[in-house]
């Protein structure tokens, strides 16, 4: 019995946004019956390309028709712009919160609502631009695993799983979804982070701010994305854009390791405290 949250619950039981649009401005459908989920958004535009009304019909669970009826609440109101931005945490953070195992369905509305908007803009949509099919059982190409990996720093092939259905079958895919995370995250862990632009118009962190907000971010982002997995981290000491870590549990010893020391504890810091922050592990130096 999967733990909904009531919002999931409400959207599922009483969706309000389920339905039909006859001669619809963007209409897009993703997914596959004979996979197990299946959605088709449709769109109404006025003359300022602001979404007017929007209606859903998805083959699929509980989850996947909360999402997409949520999608619509988030969408109407908005400009093609505004709701290209929506992505699918943003989908799943209006319900509550989903199951892990239920991302998925969120990701699912994240791609109908992209596919749409590509399709009305007559531009190529990534995902299903010549990808390689990974995952034989689900249909999912490398192009949408290599996305979730990135945009959420996953690190195993349950993961990918939980966000895509990929590897969720036969289980023949599961090597290649390994080779995947490596190369994406190698990719990550040696691409530099470009300065993003507000970041120069914030006011410098003294010192103590600096430090006090590497704290959080490392108690409240950081720890709990590597304990779920069995890892774990412990802040050491701070000098000056310098942050000095110990990986404890799982981390200690994965073989992925410096791939989460850059890819997912330097780029959470750079990203919320400070771009120029650099991290090192002296994990090993205080066991000795």
């Amino acid at each position: 019995m999967w733990d909904y949250t009531k919002a999931v619950k409400e959207h599922f039981l009483n969706p309000k946004n389920a339905g039909e649009i006859d001669s619809p401005d963007l209409d897009a459908t993703v997914g596959n019956i004979t996979c197990g989920d299946a959605l088709r958004l449709m769109v109404r535009l006025d003359a300022d390309k602001r979404i007017v009304d929007a209606k859903f019909q998805t083959f699929g669970c509980a989850s996947a028709i909360a999402s997409s009826d949520v999608l619509v609440e988030l969408i109407k109101g908005k400009t093609i712009d505004e709701a290209g931005l929506i992505s699918n945490r943003d989908i799943a953070d209006s319900l509550g919160g989903l199951p892990d195992e239920k991302m998925h369905c969120s990701v699912m509305g994240m791609e109908a609502l992209q596919k749409a908007i590509a399709q009305y803009k007559g531009e190529p949509f990534d995902l299903e631009e010549e990808g390689e099919i990974i995952c034989h059982c689900f249909g999912v190409t490398d192009k949408l695993i290599e996305k979730v990996i990135g945009e959420h720093g996953l690190r195993t092939v349950e993961e990918v799983t939980h966000y895509t259905k990929a590897g969720g079958g036969c289980g023949a895919c599961h090597p290649k979804i390994e080779q995947i995370i490596d190369r994406v995250r190698s990719a990550a862990a040696k691409t530099p982070k470009p300065k993003p632009a507000e970041a120069a118009k914030k006011p410098a962190l003294t010192n103590l701010q600096r430090i006090k907000r590497i704290e959080e971010v490392v108690e409240s982002e950081i720890r709990p994305m590597l304990q779920h997995d069995g890892g774990d981290i412990d802040l050491v000491d701070v000098e000056g854009k310098t942050v000095k870590v110990a990986f404890r549990g799982h981390c200690a010893w994965c073989r992925v390791r410096e791939f989460t020391l850059e890819g997912t504890v330097g780029a959470k810091l750079r990203e919320m405290v400070d771009p120029d922050i650099v991290v090192e592990d002296v994990g090993e130096k205080l066991s000795e």
